[in-house]
């Protein structure tokens, strides 16, 4: 990417979005991920229908067209090409899955990968807390009712 494309909040959420959407279409699985202000890591799988090529042209492509029809931006998003490896195990998949979680910080914008917004780590860690919320409110609400009784 080489440009900074991706530091605005509307464009790595909007990255985000399309990643979310491609993996509601059951286009991929994605494990993990981080967008950079200028690049992004992936860790996703694909099926036999489905290449790592197509797979980075659908989401470079979705992208590029939402980030032109939605925002008016003109010009080169994407830089050609891409670097893939393959992961072969699951003691590979985690020090992949802890790279990228480490690249905000190695980068001197978080201390913490859990702090860094664009990650699969924060929001995966917001999502969880949302879940709990209902559960906390309707303790609370049992809790008061067993008061008032």
């Amino acid at each position: 990417m080489g440009r900074r494309l991706l530091q605005s909040e509307r464009n790595a959420t909007l990255l985000i979005d399309v990643l979310r959407s491609l993996v509601a279409e059951r286009k991929f699985a994605l494990h993990d991920f981080v967008v950079m202000p200028d690049h992004v890591h992936l860790l996703l799988t694909v099926d036999n229908e489905m290449t790592i090529e197509k797979a980075m042209q659908l989401i470079k492509g979705r992208f590029s067209h939402r980030l032109s029809h939605e925002y008016g931006h003109k010009g080169e998003v994407w830089q050609r090409g891409f670097s893939e490896v393959q992961v072969l195990n699951r003691e590979s998949m985690a020090q992949y899955r802890e790279y990228i979680a480490m690249n905000p910080v190695k980068a001197g914008l978080v201390d913490s990968p859990e702090k860094y917004l664009h990650c699969y780590r924060f929001l995966a860690n917001e999502k969880a807390a949302r879940a709990m919320r209902p559960l906390e409110l309707e303790e609370a609400v049992a809790g008061a009712e067993a008061l008032v009784h």
